[in-house]
């Protein structure tokens, strides 16, 4: 049992907490909880760490699911205080795991819905839905979006460089799992994943509210990426000018616009429910 807060081992894992550099270079980062470890992909856990009160618990009163995946995985007792120092939340559960961070290609996205074909246009099939984010900065949108996109059946997620870590524990936290499930990857360059998007014959509607149509008089039952900016500022002219079309979300009295995580909710949803009614959520 480690019991010493300057163990090595507990200043890496508080560095992985903390600082995203740490998680940058060493391809890791963490996942407190019952639930992000007994829904954790066995093929990315790395290292597992129990507090001592926690491993007290478990043994006095096992929970089956929780006791056959520990059956499945090594894992590290550590004391209270210990765990405390590696641990990200005021109140924590006692259980820790450590990941190796995946990696998705945007040719892999769009083979796991309809696919391309050699002109690297979509094929028929699962039309594949995008979400794009522009510098989102809140670690609690982040997390909701990708919560809010499984639900929705989103393909993937695509991140700008100045986004929020994806790997901070409190976007961790806040997807309940769905980091898990849904595909993402971080991009240098919006631009050129838009372009190829349109190439690949994805339009891109670019949540904006100059020249824009109303969302729902839109079609999503085919391919499709929604582009949403940041939480302050929206999106970059620039950026902007390249999607297919501007949609926006009509507003009651003089709210003018939505948060961010809201907005991605709204639109995602819109085009879940038009596939559904279109068939195309069986496909």
């Amino acid at each position: 049992m480690i019991t010493s807060t300057t163990n090595r081992k507990v200043k890496e894992l508080a560095a992985l907490a903390q600082k995203a550099k740490a998680r940058r270079e060493s391809g890791l980062f963490i996942a407190e909880g019952v639930k992000m470890f007994a829904e954790a992909p066995r093929a990315w856990i790395k290292e597992v760490y129990l507090s001592e009160s926690f491993r007290a618990r478990h043994e006095k009163e096992p929970d089956g699911r929780l006791a056959r995946a520990l059956e499945a995985v090594p894992y590290e007792v550590v004391s209270d205080e210990v765990f405390k120092k590696i641990s990200d939340t005021q109140t924590p559960q006692g259980i820790l795991t450590v990941l190796a961070q995946p990696c998705y290609m945007l040719a892999d996205m769009l083979g796991r819905a309809g696919g391309s074909d050699t002109a690297g246009s979509v094929r028929p099939g699962r039309q594949p839905l995008f979400l794009l984010l522009e510098d989102i900065q809140d670690p609690g949108n982040l997390g909701t979006i990708f919560r809010a996109g499984e639900g929705a059946g989103v393909t993937g997620v695509i991140m700008t460089r100045n986004t929020a870590d994806v790997f901070n524990p409190k976007v961790i936290r806040s997807t309940m799992g769905s980091v898990y499930r849904v595909p993402f990857l971080t991009t240098v360059s919006l631009g050129d994943v838009i372009a190829q998007l349109k190439e690949a014959g994805v339009p891109v509607y670019a949540a904006h509210l100059e020249d824009s149509v109303d969302y729902a008089d839109m079609d999503y039952t085919g391919a499709c990426a929604f582009l949403i900016g940041n939480e302050s500022g929206g999106l970059r002219r620039e950026t902007a000018d390249m999607a297919t079309a501007y949609i926006k979300i009509p507003m009651a009295g003089q709210v003018e616009s939505l948060n961010a995580a809201v907005a991605s909710s709204v639109l995602m949803y819109e085009a879940a429910r038009q596939r559904r009614y279109s068939g195309q959520h069986e496909a």
